[in-house]
């Protein structure tokens, strides 16, 4: 009796687990399927992400700008919490390394970094600081500012979710909820530089 309950709970865990990787941090976002299987989020509210200021881990100043120099950003909101965001991180820093001639940037948003009464998380700071180094990336880790990117940011249940900048700073393409590999993202990427160029 005690081996079948304790097979069960194992199987119940690794269930859940699972449900965690494939769906990233949280699960409540609206998602459809996309052509090759994987989920997707509901369309990019079309716009600019308008003017902004925004500090990196290490205190440098990003504000909309920093899209003009880049055909297409991808801009991956996640936490530090978050085992799939995390773990996809190294696959950024290539996708950023492989796809940049081809006017292609990566930026990060740590969602977590700002606490409850608008103000910095210094300990989630520093736990970006670690992963940034740990991960070897050189796209920067941008705190959000207290306008939540001026909305965009605000309601977010699922991380990571990645969203595509124009060089006008227009949101364009579509949203992505939960993480992918690689290969994965350089189709993405592909399809949404061809979109962003019509």
């Amino acid at each position: 009796m005690k081996t079948k309950k304790s097979k069960l709970w194992i199987m119940f865990l690794s269930g859940l687990c699972c449900i965690t990787l494939l769906g990233g941090c949280g699960s409540d976002k609206k998602t459809s399927s996309s052509e090759n299987g994987t989920e997707k989020a509901a369309e990019t509210e079309s716009g600019s992400v308008g003017e902004f200021t925004m500090q990196d881990i290490n205190g440098e100043t990003f504000t909309q700008e920093m899209f003009a120099d880049y055909d297409l950003t991808m801009v991956n909101v996640f936490t530090t919490w978050c085992t799939p965001c995390v773990n996809e991180i190294p696959d950024l820093q290539k996708l950023r390394e492989e796809m940049q001639d081809q006017g292609v940037n990566v930026v990060g948003i740590v969602l977590d970094a700002m606490d409850a009464s608008g103000g910095t998380d210094e300990e989630t700071v520093e736990k970006a600081k670690v992963l940034a180094d740990l991960t070897g990336v050189s796209y920067p880790f941008l705190i959000p500012d207290q306008s939540y990117l001026n909305g965009r940011l605000v309601g977010i249940n699922a991380v990571p979710e990645t969203f595509f900048v124009d060089k006008e700073g227009n949101m364009v393409g579509e949203t992505y909820s939960g993480s992918r590999s690689l290969e994965e993202w350089k189709s993405i990427v592909e399809t949404e530089l061809k979109g962003a160029a019509e």
